[in-house]
């Protein structure tokens, strides 16, 4: 006769599902991009390094990464577009609304991902899944 596997326990209902080091990972990811304001290349950077680092670790830094890097690729596309129509002057609206949400979105999905609960950046494509 083998042995059933024993079934797994659920966690206490009166505890976060997430560890307190998997949901500060996790908010560390989204707000690393913000080190682009400084260096002008670790808004891209930033959270890719914390996400390859930490993914194998927590699952949660691993679905926060993937979306916070999602993100700042698709800003990194917009800032591209705004630069090349800039030529035509709507490109530096373009440019301001990007840099604006590059600012606000992580600090959003950063305070989400404390809380313990998944941000998904608006108007992202979507490339790494």
């Amino acid at each position: 006769m083998t042995n059933p596997e024993p079934t797994p326990v659920p966690p206490p209902r009166n505890e976060p599902a997430t560890s307190p080091d998997a949901r500060q990972w996790a908010m560390i990811t989204h707000l690393s991009a913000l080190t682009g304001l400084i260096t002008g290349i670790g808004f891209l950077l930033g959270p890719l390094i914390v996400w390859l680092i930490k993914r194998d670790e927590y699952p949660m830094v691993d679905e926060h990464g993937k979306e916070a890097v999602n993100f700042q690729i698709t800003v990194f596309i917009g800032f591209v577009i705004g630069g090349l129509l800039a030529i035509v002057l709507v490109g530096f609206v373009i440019m301001l609304a990007v840099g604006i949400a590059a600012v606000v979105f992580p600090i959003i999905a950063g305070i989400k991902a404390n809380e313990g609960q998944f941000y998904r950046y608006p108007f992202t494509l979507r490339l790494i899944k």
